[in-house]
């Protein structure tokens, strides 16, 4: 995962861009002033990704003025999460709408240049959307994705005949609501790193995903670490980072 500023230090080395004209890329102004927005501009710069956008709360003229501000200063690949359906009709922007994840892709999906896979795990088929957001994210960002979907500890088996897709990923996205054992199962089973995502699925004493939180939080099995109750997109963007730690940068 390849930083903006990296980029641009190695033109600067191959003689493609001189010394000056990389000065200017990189003292351009930070952000862009909307008025309702300030774009981070130099977020890849700073971090090696863009800003993502959280389409949640936002008018689609907003949104829309967010991703033409991004394109025009030279972002080409841009995700947008939490977008429902009607909004996304009304942005004039080509995109890739993912209608169970809720996310928008804009410029289409790189090729996968992480160290390994990212295999997305869910307990039940409901918990799908979150892990949907998880797999885009990490996808957008330059991830090879294996999705295992509906294999939790009700029925452990199903998760068993995924073994070998298990073992060989580079990090594990475990998704769950209800008790949220999934997480501390597969933990107990591979050798990566494991990020849990509790799911608000769950009848009430699941006290709206609190109950899996809680229980991720708790697991006995070493390697795992829990984002927020419904956080696809933290787990997939943390997933990630994980995958490119040795390379690219």
């Amino acid at each position: 995962m390849k930083s903006e500023a990296k980029t641009i230090l190695e033109a600067v080395r191959d003689g493609t861009i001189t010394v000056d004209e990389a000065l200017l890329r990189l003292k351009t102004q930070p952000f862009d002033d909307l008025g309702f927005a300030k774009v981070d501009l130099h977020r890849s710069i700073r971090q090696g990704a863009a800003e993502v956008i959280y389409g949640a709360g936002k008018t689609p003229a907003q949104i829309t003025d967010i991703i033409r501000s991004m394109q025009k200063n030279g972002q080409g690949r841009i995700l947008v999460t939490r977008l429902d359906k009607a909004a996304a009709a009304e942005i004039p922007v080509d995109m890739d709408y993912h209608e169970d994840s809720k996310t928008a892709v804009i410029g289409g999906f790189p090729e996968p240049d992480g160290l390994g896979t990212v295999a997305v795990v869910t307990g039940g088929t409901s918990d799908m959307p979150v892990a949907e957001e998880a797999a885009i994210t990490a996808q957008i960002h330059g991830s090879k994705v294996e999705r295992i979907y509906d294999v939790g500890v009700s029925g452990l088996h199903r998760l068993l005949s995924q073994m070998d897709k298990l073992m060989s990923a580079s990090v594990v996205i475990a998704v769950a609501g209800m008790e949220g054992a999934l997480a501390s199962v597969v933990g107990g089973l591979v050798d990566c790193p494991v990020i849990a995502v509790p799911t608000s699925i769950g009848y009430g004493a699941s006290f709206g995903g609190v109950s899996a939180l809680l229980s991720m939080l708790n697991s006995c099995a070493s390697g795992v670490a829990v984002v927020n109750i419904d956080n696809g997109f933290g787990a997939g963007y943390y997933a990630n980072m994980i995958n490119h730690m040795d390379g690219g940068r």
